[in-house]
């Protein structure tokens, strides 16, 4: 278990293979990433990007009625295609915890980030879009800005904040500033609904995946006692069935291509600040290394705006009951 959740970063050879090859020279670009923290986050992506297709393809299906309600959950238990999404999701999130226990949140936030790309790839099958301009340039902004934002930056860990008033004041300000764009997105029809639900959800989802690092991280130093007996579990437990009903409501409301942007931006913006503001994660802060870190950050959100709305990712309930009018890219 402590080498499963510990700190240490163990080496791992150079294995055979496309992906592990790639994993290699991403993880060699940032000295301090192992490569197992890179097969895990990108593993992570791919199970949540596939798995928020499938999700969204139930969900758009869901009674008005259930926007913003438990009862949503319950009527979407009902259909194959979403269970085999969260599924999908809950392998996501199992590696994603292998990953921050190994990883800085810092590290690891960026390249859960690339699950957009997955989500594509599996969009881009179902409904036999080409990729175009705007799908290889979105592609290469997100590789290249989360590559940027490591290297320039070369997060490392240090020890846990201490102070309780600025940990929870960075927890109260990500998670109340996600209900406030919830309490904004009560009207299921208006337009910004999808996008405001999606920016709350990847919120609370980057908050989650902190927790999921002090958890981590308890379990190993103090054991399965310290752990119970702590808040942290049961607030992921909340947490985790509330952004679930957000991001389940956001895909109700309308397409994926409006949601999942705002979704994945706000996911890693947000544990990168929880990482730095209360898990002790450092950045490199001259001049030079910020403005990389920030060129590295526009274009990770320029990037997944660009294949968010992607003709290939699926319609909302208006898209589909009137037939897409989006041309495909060139």
């Amino acid at each position: 278990m402590r080498q499963i959740f510990g700190t240490a970063r163990p080496h791992v050879n150079r294995s055979a293979g496309t992906a592990s090859r790639i994993s290699y020279v991403l993880g060699a670009i940032v000295g301090n990433v192992s490569l197992l923290v890179v097969l895990f986050s990108v593993g992570a992506a791919c199970c949540l990007g596939l798995g928020f297709v499938l999700q969204q393809a139930a969900a758009r299906t869901a009674p008005p009625g259930d926007f913003l309600s438990p009862r949503l959950l319950l009527d979407l238990m009902r259909v194959p295609s979403w269970l085999a999404g969260i599924g999908l999701m809950i392998c996501g999130m199992v590696l994603g915890a292998l990953a921050l226990g190994q990883g800085e949140v810092s590290v690891v936030e960026p390249l859960m980030a690339t699950n957009l790309l997955f989500a594509m790839s599996l969009s881009r099958w179902l409904t036999g879009q080409r990729l175009g301009r705007q799908g290889w340039g979105g592609l290469w902004l997100l590789a290249c800005g989360v590559a940027v934002f490591l290297l320039a930056g070369q997060p490392q860990g240090g020890e846990e904040v201490s102070q309780p008033l600025r940990r929870w004041l960075v927890i109260g300000v990500v998670a109340g500033f996600s209900l406030l764009l919830t309490a904004f997105a009560r009207h299921p029809r208006a337009p910004w609904t999808p996008a405001l639900l999606g920016l709350a959800g990847g919120l609370l989802y980057g908050l989650q995946d902190a927790l999921t690092r002090v958890c981590g991280l308890r379990l190993t130093d103090e054991g399965w006692v310290s752990l119970f007996t702590s808040w942290e579990p049961y607030a992921l437990v909340v947490m985790g069935v509330t952004s679930l009903i957000m991001v389940q409501s956001a895909f109700e409301a309308g397409p994926l291509r409006v949601s999942l942007p705002p979704l994945t931006a706000a996911q890693p913006l947000a544990g990168i600040v929880c990482g730095i503001g209360f898990l002790g994660d450092h950045v490199r802060t001259d001049p030079l290394a910020l403005a990389g870190q920030a060129a590295g950050l526009v274009a990770i959100v320029t990037g997944i705006v660009m294949l968010g709305r992607h003709p290939a990712m699926p319609p909302g309930k208006t898209d589909a009951a009137h037939g897409s009018t989006a041309a495909r890219p060139e």
